[in-house]
């Protein structure tokens, strides 16, 4: 039998309060997306003006990050022609992210779930998610 460690919804409120709040500091609102660590939705906010394609993109980028246990990025790295990972978006129904902005979230070196933000550039993106995960981290009881 397996004991599994998962993220809750206070603590999916305390990733988007943290990610929301560096979205705020850059000027650039976002889609925010909080998983378990099977990939499955927790909670989810769209700030005002996040854009309505990003919803889906950061639900996708959330569900790559926890389910591959891998930050969306690491993927972008290889998902280029002439790499044995290219293509790897197309999989599981296309839902698997290479664009920067979903990263695993690690608790005593277990994915217990993953963030996932779109709405600004991958970078961006990716800047938010990590705010999210310091301020997690940092707030744990």
């Amino acid at each position: 039998m397996l004991s599994i460690k998962r993220l809750d919804l206070a603590d999916a409120r305390v990733l988007i309060e943290g990610a929301a709040n560096k979205a705020r500091e850059i000027g650039v609102p976002m889609c925010i997306a909080i998983v378990d660590e099977s990939g499955n939705l927790i909670a989810f906010e769209r700030m005002d003006g996040g854009k309505i394609t990003s919803v889906t993109i950061a639900q996708d980028k959330a569900f790559t990050a926890a389910a591959a246990k891998k930050a969306t990025h690491d993927y972008n790295a290889v998902n280029v022609p002439g790499s044995l990972a290219f293509g790897i978006h197309t999989e599981v129904g296309g839902r698997v992210s290479s664009v920067g902005g979903g990263m695993p979230v690690v608790v005593d070196g277990d994915v217990v779930g993953g963030i996932g933000l779109s709405s600004g550039t991958p970078q961006q993106d990716m800047d938010c998610a990590q705010a999210g995960i310091d301020h997690f981290l940092a707030n744990r009881g």
